[in-house]
């Protein structure tokens, strides 16, 4: 009988089902304890002290702030509150923390928790999708996995897109295995929805899970082929409406009425979609610090391609540290079920397996930009794996598969912890005694309850130091560009030719110099810094972005030559203010979001990310300063700043060359004794386009 067909007043009727909801959810509690347990750890993981993080990362920070302010700002996700250029990744991510800054106020906390809340949902996700196939045992550990993996720690305490990416990834996983145990066409295109919003938080990575969840589709057909091809057509038609609106939307407004697409040369979202976020990635940026590796060895962060790149310092030691173990359980599914499609396993591998070969092989061979947090992808795969070899081993009960899988773990763990140059040393005997001695001792008969035990055992020796290094996230700032789990140290190594040491002194034949004290994302941000400037992080002894975390914030330069140190663009905004007013551009955008952040200021970043990514058109230029949208140009006087080996990009210095040949140049004093150049381009449009020609 339902409450609805008994005549109770209607408060009285929503307190009766209120109470009974809660009595439910009591009792699936107590029914499998492990899963509150599960939720309450990544919750400790993900949102412990995590005000310590500030605005993460500035960019970020700084078009929330924008689009908080402004629906025009929201929509089509601009950096500055002028809609001059937008960010270099579609809006999704940055809508949910925009939503949740106009609800509870612009503070740091309302752009993290939704990003830490994420991660708790992701963890259950993966929890449930083996649980269905395998059983608890094996839910609860995939679960515990993919918490305490350190780069998802990281990435969960942080402002990137990339915890949202895992949750669409995780989610549409999910639908696509419900679709497989009941044959609804309505699983099938929530998997297409999951996807499209995948795309519409970091465009083509997105698309990784998309051949294992076809393949797994079309090869089990649970109704049949000619409808599972439909029914693909429907999934497919629903990824591309909903991972296509936001790209369709920008297409189809004209240039004029919305911001520049940052990472683009031509203002072009289709160039963006398959260039600077797309195949220029795995290929190598055209111009850019990739493909040619630096220093004679890798590629741009994510060290030398190859097989074993995942285990590489800086990698391995994000998501690399149980690799061996998940890739032993995928070729054991594959032996036990021959692919057979009547075993309900052999489309759960193919969705998951499917997606986690395709993410590790396209990372492990991706020669463009890399940069290690991107392993965040991979980790819920290889997750969803260890936790199903668990409830594969106890139910062959073979001899073969639970010695191999430890021995497998075993292996990459122990090359992970000898990338760390001694950190977590004492792991090492707990791996080769405890884990290796169960391994032997599972070769051998055994009965069903001690092989369960050593199983756990081992288990928990190979777990132990991934998730020390998961919890160590929690003690330091894991802000800044580029976020890693791990303690403070790790954000200061990198991967690079011949594993070990600091991108900053030495890996890359010295380039970039020490990491300035106290900066997040340590030597990494050493490469991109110009003398005095303090892009992509924190100055020193700073917090988010060099002061307090949650406070006023000090903004530094851009490694271009239309950037501006903390100094000369303090002076610029203070003279624009007190002549006028209006918009001042600057080359780099993490320059401008920093200002945005910290005051906010009326500066937008015109050269793209780092002031190299934008090539803005002089025409462009010149019809935003004849609109109004544009007025002052502030110029670097430290000059070129620093470049990456094999960078041949220039940004929008075209177009700011026209700018120091048309506008009036004004002398600001700087509070360090300086003066920077501040052009005045108010009534020159027609002057810049002159110029340009000349």
């Amino acid at each position: 009988m339902s409450w609805d067909s008994i005549a109770y007043p209607a408060p009285r009727l929503r307190r009766l089902k209120t109470a009974a909801r809660r009595t439910r959810l009591m009792e699936s509690a107590r029914a499998r304890p492990e899963l509150p347990a599960l939720l309450g750890l990544a919750a400790v993981l993900n949102l412990w002290g995590l005000s310590v993080n500030g605005w993460a990362n500035a960019y970020y920070a700084g078009a929330v702030r924008s689009m908080s302010t402004s629906w025009h700002d929201f929509l089509y996700a601009s950096l500055d509150k002028s809609g001059l250029m937008t960010v270099d990744k579609p809006p999704l991510s940055l809508w949910v923390q925009a939503l949740s800054a106009r609800i509870f106020g612009y503070q740091p906390l309302s752009i993290l928790v939704p990003q830490a809340l994420m991660g708790i949902v992701a963890v259950a996700l993966v929890y449930s999708l083996v649980k269905r196939r395998f059983g608890r045992p094996a839910g609860f550990v995939a679960g515990l996995v993919l918490a305490t993996t350190p780069v998802i720690v990281a990435v969960s305490r942080h402002n990137n897109p990339d915890e949202l990416l895992v949750l669409c990834c995780v989610a549409a996983l999910w639908f696509a295995l419900r679709a497989l145990e009941d044959g609804r066409m309505r699983w099938f295109v929530l998997s297409g929805v999951a996807v499209g919003l995948g795309f519409e938080t970091k465009m083509l990575v997105a698309l990784m899970v998309v051949p294992g969840i076809a393949a797994a589709w079309i090869w089990i057909a649970p109704r049949g082929r000619i409808a599972a091809i439909k029914q693909s057509l429907a999934g497919f038609a629903a990824m591309v409406a909903v991972g296509g609106a936001w790209p369709l939307l920008v297409m189809l407004t004209p240039a004029a009425d919305r911001p520049w697409i940052s990472g683009t040369s031509d203002n072009s979202i289709l160039s963006l979609i398959f260039g600077y976020n797309g195949l220029g990635r795995v290929a190598g940026q055209t111009g850019g610090p990739g493909g040619g590796g630096l220093g004679g060895g890798g590629t741009m962060f994510g060290g030398p391609t190859g097989p074993f790149r995942m285990l590489q310092t800086g990698l391995g030691d994000q998501a690399g540290w149980l690799l061996g173990f998940a890739l032993v359980i995928a070729f054991g599914l594959l032996a036990v079920t021959r692919l057979r499609r009547r075993d309900p396993r052999t489309g759960w591998l193919l969705v998951v397996g499917g997606g986690f070969a395709t993410t590790a092989v396209v990372f492990s061979f991706a020669s463009g930009i890399f940069h290690p947090y991107y392993v965040s992808l991979l980790a819920p795969f290889s997750a969803a794996l260890i936790g199903a070899g668990v409830g594969l081993i106890r139910a062959d009960r073979g001899r073969v598969l639970a010695p191999l899988a430890i021995a497998g773990g075993a292996a990459t763990e122990l090359v992970v912890l000898g990338e760390r140059s001694g950190a977590l040393s004492w792991a090492i005997p707990v791996v080769i005694v405890v884990a290796g001695g169960c391994a032997a001792l599972l070769a051998t008969r055994r009965s069903a309850r001690t092989r369960t035990i050593l199983l756990a055992v081992a288990l928990a020796a190979l777990l132990a130091a991934p998730a020390t290094w998961a919890a160590e996230t929690l003690g330091h700032r894991t802000n800044g560009t580029f976020p890693t789990g791990g303690p403070a140290s790790a954000a200061q190594m990198g991967p690079g030719p011949g594993g070990g040491g600091t991108l900053g002194a030495g890996r890359f034949g010295g380039f970039g110099g020490a990491p300035p004290s106290g900066a997040a994302g340590g030597a990494i941000t050493g490469l991109f810094q110009a003398p005095g400037s303090s892009f992509g992080g924190p100055p020193s002894g700073g917090g988010s972005l060099g002061g307090s975390p949650g406070g006023p914030p000090s903004f530094g330069g851009a490694p271009g030559g239309f950037g501006g140190n903390s100094s000369s663009l303090t002076a610029a905004i203070k003279y624009a203010a007190a002549h006028g007013g209006g918009t001042i551009g600057v080359e780099s955008q993490s320059t401008a979001a920093a200002a945005i952040v910290g005051q906010p200021a009326n500066v937008a970043g015109l050269g793209g990310f780092s002031g190299r990514e934008s090539s803005v058109s002089v025409t462009w230029l010149a019809n935003e300063v004849k609109t109004g949208h544009l007025r002052w140009v502030l110029a670097d006087s430290g000059g070129q700043g620093f470049r990456l080996p094999g960078d041949t990009r220039t940004g929008s210095q075209t177009a700011m060359s026209a700018v120091e040949k048309a506008c009036t140049a004004v002398k600001v004093s700087t509070s360090s004794g300086t003066s920077a150049t501040l052009y005045d381009c108010l009534g020159k449009a027609a002057a810049i386009l002159n110029a340009a020609h000349a």
